[in-house]
Parts: C-alpha cells; sequence; structure tokens
C-alpha cells in the first residue's frame, strides 16, 4: 500500500491509500479520485515528505517524516474495534443494495425522474450520476443518496 498528498485544483489537501503508484496512476486518469471537501476529480500529488528510519535507532534520532513511503501490501492498516464494525456494516447496506436494485448505470437521473414523476414504476435503483446530477434531483425533492465507497473502492 502507498500513502499520497493530494491537492485538488481548489488547494483543498487531503490523503488517500491506494494498493500502488500504478493504481493511482490508473484511478486518477479515470477521474475516479475526487476531493472529499469540494468533489473535484481535478486532483494532483502534494509534495511528501519521506518516511526515513535508521537501523538501531537510538530514542534521540527524530522521525523526519509523516507519511511511509511504499509499504507492502500485506501490511494490515490498524483500525479501531468500532471502525471495523462501521465499515462492516457499511460493506453490508452496500451489498444489500447491490443484490436486491437493479443497475441502470449512467441512465439513473433519468430513471429516478420517471419513477418521481408516476413515468414508470417504483423500483430500487442504482447506478452514476455526476455531483451537478445528484443535486438537481435533490432540488427536485427526489431523495437520493450514494453507495458507501469502501476502502479498495476507489482510493
Amino acid at each position: 500500500m502507498i500513502r499520497y498528498a493530494l491537492r485538488c485544483e481548489r488547494g483543498h489537501t487531503f490523503e488517500s491509500w491506494f494498493q500502488s503508484s500504478a493504481a493511482y496512476d490508473s484511478q486518477h486518469k479515470r477521474g475516479l479520485i475526487a476531493c472529499p471537501t469540494c468533489e473535484s476529480t481535478k486532483v494532483e500529488k502534494a509534495i511528501m515528505a519521506p518516511r526515513i528510519t535508521r537501523k538501531g535507532k537510538s530514542k534521540s534520532a527524530p522521525e523526519l517524516a509523516a507519511a511511509p513511503a511504499e509499504e507492502t501490501p500485506s501490511t494490515p492498516l490498524v483500525m479501531a474495534p468500532q471502525e471495523r464494525e462501521l465499515l462492516s456494516k457499511l460493506k453490508e447496506l452496500r451489498d444489500n443494495v447491490l443484490k436486491n436494485a437493479d443497475n441502470v448505470g449512467n441512465k439513473f437521473p433519468e430513471e429516478a425522474r420517471k419513477m418521481h414523476y408516476g413515468d414508470t414504476e417504483h423500483r430500487a435503483i442504482y447506478g452514476e450520476a455526476t455531483t451537478e446530477e445528484a443535486r438537481a434531483l435533490i432540488d427536485e425533492g427526489i431523495e437520493v443518496a450514494p453507495l458507501p465507497v469502501l476502502p479498495g473502492d476507489r482510493n
């Protein structure tokens, strides 16, 4: 796993973990990395200090950086029990939606409107919508909610 410091076009900074630098490049190219503050997908790597450790490190040796460079994929992420439970419940919720709803893909806004205005029968659906499309649906009084994005899904 590798952790990158990232910055969006509006200057918001955040960090995200990736399986590898190639995984970051692939997700970045497809526009899958979004700023958690403004949802912009125009994101670039920010400058990071490397993590430097010394063999036989003494108590007086300072740690020079905050972020690890590249770690082995077998390095477990440390999570509190509450975080593991929340992650498990989010996965269960998402899996339930994926199992019991129809994937309408990028026609989600259109299908949601048809159901809302009574043009088609109501049913559980999921799909893709841009931030602008989702906001427009909400402005029209159409209830929508994003599926949870879990570690390893996008970032």
